[in-house]
């Protein structure tokens, strides 16, 4: 992408898809034969796939770490496994230097019946019977241990290819995204500042019908509950996140995408949850929408690509988009997929005080400046990848 920031990039938010404005045609300075309408709608197409494709790589990510980890502990048993077959070795090869020098006279067997005593004749076998067993259990060990590190050495090798099969679906996803954006960026270059604003003003008009209705069919709930402590301290951490900026997977602290945010901010309580949108939906159990407390995850789009942590009064805390910072959102503000409680054995707090939040609309607008992907801020989470 080009070294400019890109001014309100936050414009193509992946938000309630709309359609063209009943009636309106192409408008000066806009691609030929496209509306206000029909291009946001064009450009919440391309971030929505922009997210897919981060999300699938958060998902290699976290596949190719666990990966990696696999593989340091097959190298690490194969390494083992050579030491002690190496000691079996020799071992087995003083035996055999022992057994060879031993031939060069009488045979343990020839010297039991040449004893005179007895006694020491029996002692003779015993020894010989004890050093046989000692040999025997010395070759099974080694045999064992062979057969041991040819299986390591095969695993270790899966491992291996494992991980470098991973690396590369790793970069088809980033290049994906990267793709995604420039596509983005290609079209907002060509808009004017005019023609920005308007598509904010349809984008904000979308998310304001989608609310009311939502609110109107009577499925959120009629009143914001407590959370749980650990719903508690998630919903605490997600607010000290507001105003960071949105970097696709990223995981803090100094910046986030959508899953980032939510997995962070429940590991911050405690409670390991998946890292991906997906894998939240498919693995965290699911609540009614007019169940929602404070906490709980909201997911959206038919695919669960991005998500939300619940806040109350029918909000969300997000972290949007490229371009944007972690936000206060109407839940309607993308199309509802439905919610996920990480703790749905939790009992809600007696009490609860509310994280404070910027005072509005900074909380729910932020700093939507957007910035290309050379300029995207980092931290230690991102650029240690």
């Amino acid at each position: 992408m080009s070294q400019r920031p890109l001014r309100a990039v936050c414009i193509a938010a992946v938000l309630v898809v709309a359609g063209p404005v009943p009636g309106a045609g192409a408008e000066p300075g806009l691609p030929e034969g496209e509306s206000v309408g029909v291009l946001l709608t064009r450009l919440q197409g391309l971030y929505q796939k922009a997210e897919e494709a981060t999300e699938a790589y958060n998902a290699t990510d976290v596949a190719l770490r666990a990966g990696q980890a696999e593989e340091r502990l097959r190298a690490a048993e194969l390494g083992k496994a050579r030491t002690e077959l190496d000691s079996e070795r020799a071992v087995a090869g003083r035996l055999a230097r022992e057994q060879y020098q031993g031939g060069q006279g009488l045979s343990p067997y020839a010297r039991m019946l040449l004893a005179g005593n007895p006694q020491a004749a029996l002692d003779q076998r015993r020894l010989a019977a004890r050093e046989g067993a000692r040999r025997a259990g010395v070759l099974a060990r080694l045999a064992r241990g062979e057969k041991k590190a040819d299986a390591l050495a095969v695993r270790a090798r899966e491992a291996l290819d494992a991980r470098q099969t991973l690396a590369a679906r790793q970069k088809i996803h980033k290049d994906e995204v990267a793709a995604q954006l420039k596509e983005v960026e290609r079209v907002l270059a060509a808009l004017t500042p005019d023609q920005l604003t308007r598509l904010g003003a349809q984008e904000a008009e979308n998310t304001a019908v989608a609310q009311r209705s939502l609110v109107d069919s009577g499925r959120l709930p009629t009143r914001t509950g407590t959370p749980t402590a650990a719903g508690g301290a998630a919903l605490t951490y997600a607010a000290a996140q507001i105003g960071k900026p949105y970097v696709w997977g990223a995981e803090g602290p100094g910046s986030f995408d959508c899953s980032g945010l939510t997995s962070q901010a429940w590991a911050h309580a405690g409670r390991a949850i998946p890292r991906t949108s997906q894998e939240q939906w498919a693995q965290l159990p699911r609540v009614p929408l007019d169940q929602l407390r404070p906490g709980d995850l909201v997911v959206y789009f038919p695919k669960a690509t991005h998500v939300g942590l619940y806040v109350g009064d029918g909000k969300v805390i997000q972290a949007p988009r490229p371009g944007a910072v972690v936000k206060v959102s109407p839940i309607a503000a993308n199309p509802l997929l439905g919610a996920v409680r990480p703790d749905p054995d939790g009992a809600p707090l007696a009490e609860f005080t509310p994280p404070a939040l910027p005072e509005a609309p900074a909380a729910e607008a932020g700093d939507d400046t957007g910035y290309s992907a050379e300029e995207a801020p980092t931290d230690e989470a991102t650029s240690a990848r």
